[in-house]
């Protein structure tokens, strides 16, 4: 098995307060390193909020906004997988950007399974893409792209040799949920721990806390209980609630996975699983 120490970085976003949520970011970087974190993963639109939806701020990648966390990882020596707003000329796109200990831009992702109360924020994307890492090939599918419901989006970076997926998240509940009664989790764990059996992939997806102020789930709670999922299937959860910021450093495992191409779908049937 291959292995990075990941820090879960579950901090508070607040819609709109760009300035406030990339010096939260900043201050996450550091807590991460400072453990002892190969690389350091942030939530989903963590500039702006995920469906803020005054974009006026949006920024380019390359730009302002991904120009400070670069610093952050380069004067930390650390890698970062952050989710943020894209401007692209009068577009924005729901991204994801990778960087490495120097700054540089090695991936970026734009979500391709966009919810429908979102799809006059962001642009869908139109791509997808690995990256080589000393500790192995890393993607950066955001979100709902491990939905249930798209999770072919995962089992095609799963076929093209991923072993980590790293996922800016943004996980919102009612404002009345119960989670004594419904506990929050297995709607990630179940696709995770899929993709974990099939490929033997390591999964990370993180989410910020907070309230939704604007936007088109105004009133609902954005409420952490960030997962992974290691290489062998144990699963790791941080603590649930609009106000549960946490930094939680954690080694992930990948399991070697020699199985490739052709090969895959038959592989796939010896676990019992019927991919397309």
């Amino acid at each position: 098995m291959s292995s990075i120490r990941v820090g879960m970085c579950q901090i508070l976003i607040e819609g709109g307060a760009v300035e406030a949520n990339l010096r939260r970011a900043e201050e996450a970087v550091a807590v991460s390193a400072e453990g002892g974190a190969d690389i350091a993963l942030l939530p989903e639109c963590l500039d702006l909020g995920w469906t803020w939806p005054d974009l006026r701020n949006a920024a380019p990648i390359p730009g302002p906004h991904s120009d400070r966390l670069a610093r952050a990882a380069a004067d930390r020596g650390i890698y970062l997988v952050a989710g943020l707003v894209e401007r692209e000329g009068d577009a924005c796109y729901n991204a994801a950007v990778m960087l490495d200990p120097s700054g540089a831009v090695i991936a970026k992702h734009r979500k391709i399974n966009v919810l429908s109360i979102a799809a006059e924020l962001y642009r869908r994307g139109g791509r997808l893409e690995c990256v080589e890492t000393p500790f192995g090939s890393v993607a950066l599918p955001i979100c709902a792209d491990n939905y249930r419901g798209a999770l072919v989006i995962s089992h095609t970076l799963g076929r093209m040799g991923a072993r980590y997926l790293l996922s800016p998240s943004s996980w919102s509940v009612p404002a009345d949920h119960d989670n004594l009664r419904t506990p929050y989790g297995e709607e990630w764990t179940d696709p995770y721990g899929e993709l974990n059996a099939c490929y033997g992939m390591a999964i990370a997806g993180v989410s910020n806390v907070g309230p939704l102020t604007a936007g088109p789930w105004r009133g609902r709670r954005c409420i952490g209980a960030s997962i992974a999922v290691d290489g062998d299937g144990t699963v790791t959860q941080l603590p649930y609630g609009d106000a549960a910021v946490e930094i939680r450093l954690t080694t992930l495992y990948a399991a070697e996975n020699p199985v490739q191409g052709t090969d895959i779908p038959d592989d796939l049937r010896r676990k019992g699983y019927l991919i397309p």
